[in-house]
């Protein structure tokens, strides 16, 4: 534990052995050891922290904070108890409580330098800039290190990023800490790079660009040395800034000659180029062009520079840059798009490329470096261009296949770059369906071929003709968008396992097989896959989406479960982590990431797949458990709802999903846009509020709590009755608005994009009319309110139209019901079919039956004393012939309807069941372009493994409607 190293005798040897047992995890005998020590040692502070750590990890939160509030109240100073509660309340996620007994500390001992750090670092955990700004100048007034001096100055400049009103933090914050700084600039005390680094970040957010670059080319500026070409790379972002064009073009020009392979400096050459052209600049004939040394202001001149680049090259052979001969290729991008007819001077784009492959062909950048410049090649020359490069690739013809195959790993690189370099420009895509079945059997003979050269390649490495496999299965793909026929994705699963076996540490391949899974509603697979990723830190926030879209909706409930508790881990834990990073950038001087650090942290609060987990975790908690376990209230309570809060910050949400991690060499026009990724956001966003709506609407519901006595209208608002009934009305209204907005929107497929977001549910909550059925289930949820608050006798239309909704709303399950009925999984002679739509609706029914059941549960709270006080009156009048309510018979024969259709609907489940395990899929001979046992296998794997995902949707769905089925008796009145 962090305290050990501060622990001094005698208490060392005292304290030791808790110290061990909290270390190895075992805190009940560290919770009796310090019983132990203190009835020896009662004033032994560290002791009843250490104690009070043992407690907080068992579970005993109270107690734990009460005996640490103990020790806080007698103010310790000793260094052991102050480390101990400092490590006690971060488990408590209590930071602020830290900074108040490092408060305490600094009033006993204000000389301790010790204390006064510990104390500034407390503030700088929960964002206490203006006392972080005088705890670093006091702690320089004891001490005066320049460190905390610039500490000081750090925190002015947190407190103007997060100044609300942006001309004080001009106005104030910045110029004192720009006057700090310069007080120790003119007294020659700056010390360290990171002073120099804070100096210019001050300048910076000034807007003075100009004394910056002062600062930069003078005597400071020498101290920039921690990056290489520092001082360069800032002096170029400011002559950007400054408009200088010729000391940007000129200090390109220099750092080229020194290092002709950096892409960056060439496009700010090309960049500030046609700024001086542009601007007619021209260089003065007496003195040097400027500052930074002569300036290219022709184009001629540049293309003159770009050819000696390549020329100094030509001797390396094949350890030539890549830098010159791009930078050609770059230069006629832009004077093509300039309409100069200057670029035929550099030479014929298709030929420059032909050249570039036959230099660097064998390498896998090729294609990215080429990629860019595909525009430069006239569509009409597309296929003679592959066919020319198909020329120069060595291949030959062996005696174990007519296919002319690679010698070596550098002639597969080559054959591999012509095969991405004709997808790209979109020559698969006119191929008829047989042309793209031959071209993957010939691909996938290609992967087989190839794997002779990865053979030593240990299990953590990826094969060299993996590139080959994901190809194959883009083209499935291509013919399965086309057609609407399922056997290319079987085919592509089948495919995609066996490559994996043979690299199992292929992300692409993994996240192929996770895409496409899902797209057959098997989710049972996707959870090992998604595991094997071993996806770190904020990668649950990118590609976490993967996962916890589609585990829910396929009926997966405690996998859906148990992934938005992890993913939500590392969102809790990011505050804790930041608070740490800044922290350390403090102690480092790395004063320059700690505003990094802090827009790190809110993007990651804003994140809109934080918001989605967050919201689908509470409901799916509900649904599992609320009133099976525990009361619906009850769990309500213990979340901390209130359905007049909305926590989510709409305005602020950021998509922070990585869209484009799959692979694609798909043609441009067929990338995922950014028109694409807006409209996926909006959905996204839209799907949030649907799904937030709902979840409130359930804890109004929880909320509006029922009276035995029917109150009059004054009373109700006093309780405060009434504003949650119109909480409710009003979330009704907002949910109706949603709905009815997209419902008029015209429906766009989504086309499937290897690169591209998975639609949301809403299609499918709109479509299967569960929309409908939840939002007359809060309906019926205001009548029957009405009817408690005015009584029997004054609501005879409320009665008939709460009888007319028990009817409606079982009539709406039964069309649900409808929508959920069919084969999920059919075997015919040489393929499967399936029909994942109907686990959605499957989904989508036992969401509904949960949320009505709660209201059945309200309506019978209502009704029972209703109908008791009737009875009771009844008996003391004596009288026979009162007759009852319509209102009390239509619930009774609604509670015995909805019985039985829960009944059925189980009965329905157990049937799919026992007909997805009759099915003898092994005995199935899917098409396949080989007989092989070996090629057999893998088909018979993926088969397997989907009729399995489904058996596990069918028996968690069936196994939670049955547990709700149970709970139906209590309805009864």
């Amino acid at each position: 534990m962090a305290a050990r190293s501060h622990v001094q005798d005698p208490n060392d040897r005292r304290l030791r052995p808790i110290y061990d047992y909290l270390d190895n995890g075992n805190n009940k005998m560290a919770i009796q050891q310090a019983d132990k020590l203190l009835k020896k040692h009662k004033d032994l502070h560290c002791a009843k922290v250490l104690k009070a750590i043992g407690l907080q990890r068992t579970g005993k939160q109270e107690e734990a904070f009460a005996v640490a509030q103990e020790v806080a109240a007698l103010e310790p100073t000793d260094d052991n108890s102050l480390q101990a509660l400092t490590i006690l309340y971060r488990e408590m996620h209590r930071p602020e409580l830290v900074t108040k007994l490092y408060e305490a500390a600094v009033r006993k001992v204000p000389s301790s330098e010790e204390y006064h750090s510990h104390l500034f670092m407390a503030y700088a955990r929960v964002g206490e800039y203006k006392k972080m700004q005088q705890a670093g100048m006091a702690l320089y007034k004891i001490v005066p290190k320049n460190p905390y001096y610039f500490w000081s100055v750090m925190s002015l400049v947190m407190q103007s990023i997060s100044a609300q009103d942006e001309k004080l933090s001009k106005t104030m914050f910045l110029p004192l800490a720009q006057r700090m700084v310069e007080k120790m600039v003119k007294e020659d005390k700056i010390e360290a790079e990171a002073e120099v680094q804070l100096y210019l970040m001050i300048l910076e957010r000034l807007g003075k660009d100009q004394e910056a670059l002062e600062v930069i080319r003078g005597k400071l500026g020498e101290k920039l040395t921690s990056e290489l070409q520092s001082r360069e790379m800032k002096c170029m972002v400011l002559y950007t800034k400054l408009i200088k064009w010729p000391e940007c073009n000129a200090l390109s020009r220099k750092l080229l000659l020194n290092n002709p392979d950096d892409w960056q400096f060439y496009l700010s050459y090309f960049d500030s180029l046609f700024h001086l052209i542009d601007n007619a600049w021209t260089p003065p004939a007496d003195t040097e062009h400027c500052s930074e040394g002569p300036v290219t202001c022709f184009v001629q001149e540049a293309i003159t520079f770009v050819e000696e680049r390549i020329l100094n090259e030509e001797p390396k052979g094949s350890r030539r840059l890549r830098g010159p001969y791009l930078a050609k290729l770059e230069l006629i991008r832009r004077l093509r798009e300039r309409g100069t007819n200057d670029e035929h001077k550099l030479g014929i784009p298709e030929d420059l490329m032909f050249q570039y492959f036959e230099r660097f062909g064998d390498k896998p950048c090729c294609y990215s470096d080429l990629r860019i410049f595909v525009d430069l090649l006239s569509p009409e020359r597309h296929t003679q261009f592959i066919n020319k490069l198909m020329e120069v690739v060595p291949l030959s013809v062996t005696t174990e296949s007519d296919l002319a195959l690679p010698g070596d790993v550098k002639a597969m690189q080559r054959h591999m770059f012509v095969i991405q370099f004709a997808r790209l420009l979109g020559l698969h895509e006119t191929l008829e369906q047989t042309r793209k079945l031959r071209l993957v059997e010939e691909l996938m003979q290609r992967y087989k071929h190839a794997l002779k050269f990865g053979k030593s390649c240990l299990k953590t490495e990826l094969q060299f003709s993996d590139n080959y496999c994901l190809l194959a299965v883009h083209i499935l793909l291509d013919i399965w968008r086309q057609s609407g026929e399922e056997w290319p994705l079987w085919q592509s699963l089948a495919l995609l396992e066996k490559s994996l076996s043979n690299s199992p540490s292929n992300a692409q391949f993994k996240l192929l097989l996770i895409r496409i899974y899902c797209l057959l509603g098997a989710f049972e697979p996707v959870v090992d896959l998604y595991t094997s990723l071993d996806a770190k830190h904020v990668q649950h926030d990118t590609i976490g989406y993967l996962l916890t879209r589609y585990a829910e909706p396929l009926g997966h409930l405690a996998a859906a479960s148990q992934a938005c508790n992890f993913t939500l881990r590392f969102f809790h834990s990011n505050q804790k982590d930041t608070s740490e990073y800044i922290i350390q950038a403090y102690k480092y001087g790395a004063f320059e990431k700690i505003p990094e650090f802090i827009a790190f942290r809110n993007r990651l609060n804003n994140s809109l797949h934080f918001a989605q987990v967050r919201i689908e975790r509470m409901l799916l908690d509900l649904f599992l458990e609320a009133n099976i376990t525990n009361s619906l209230e009850e769990s309500i309570k213990s979340m901390g709802l209130c359905p007049d809060e909305d926590d989510i910050p709409w305005d602020n949400l950021r998509d922070n999903r990585d869209l484009a991690v799959l692979i694609s060499w798909d043609p441009k026009d067929r990338e995922l846009s950014e028109g694409e990724r807006k409209t996926s956001m909006k959905e996204e966003r839209i799907w949030l509020q649907v799904r937030s709506l709902t979840l409130r609407l359930i804890c109004a519901l929880a909320a509006v709590s029922h009276t035995l006595e029917p109150k009059n209208s004054e009373k109700t608002t006093e309780n405060g009755v009434t504003s949650k009934i119109e909480t409710l009305r009003t979330l009704i209204q907002q949910l109706e608005c949603v709905v009815q907005s997209e419902k008029i929107k015209d429906k766009q497929i989504v086309q499937f994009l290897v690169q591209g977001p998975p639609p949301t549910r809403m299609a499918t909550y709109l479509e299967s009319s569960s929309c409908r059925c939840q939002i007359n289930a809060f309906h019926l949820v205001t009548d029957i309110y009405e009817l408690d608050v005015s009584g029997l006798d004054e609501t005879l239309n409320v009665q008939e139209r709460i009888a007319n909704n028990f009817k409606s709303l079982l009539e709406q399950l039964r069309e649900l019901f409808n929508k959920c009925k069919g084969s999920i999984l059919e075997a015919k002679e040489t393929e499967c079919t399936t029909r994942p739509e109907l686990l959605e609706n499957l989904v989508f029914l036992v969401e509904t039956v949960c949320i009505i059941l709660w209201v059945s549960y309200y309506c019978g709270n209502v009704l029972r004393p209703l109908k008791s006080s009737l009875q009771k009156k009844k008996k003391k009048r004596k009288e026979i012939n009162i007759t009852m309510p319509i209102v009390f018979s239509s619930f009774q024969d609604y509670v015995a309807r909805l019985q039985n259709f829960l009944s059925e609907v189980v009965n329905h489940l157990k049937e799919l069941e026992s007909a997805l395990t009759a099915l003898k899929l092994e005995e199935l001979t899917l098409e396949s372009h080989s007989s092989a046992e070996d090629e057999q296998k893998f088909p018979q794997t993926v088969r397997g493994k989907v009729q399995s995902s489904y058996q596990r949707s069918l028996q968690e769905i069936g196994e939670l409607l049955r547990k709700r089925l149970d709970t139906v008796k209590s309805l009864k009145i």
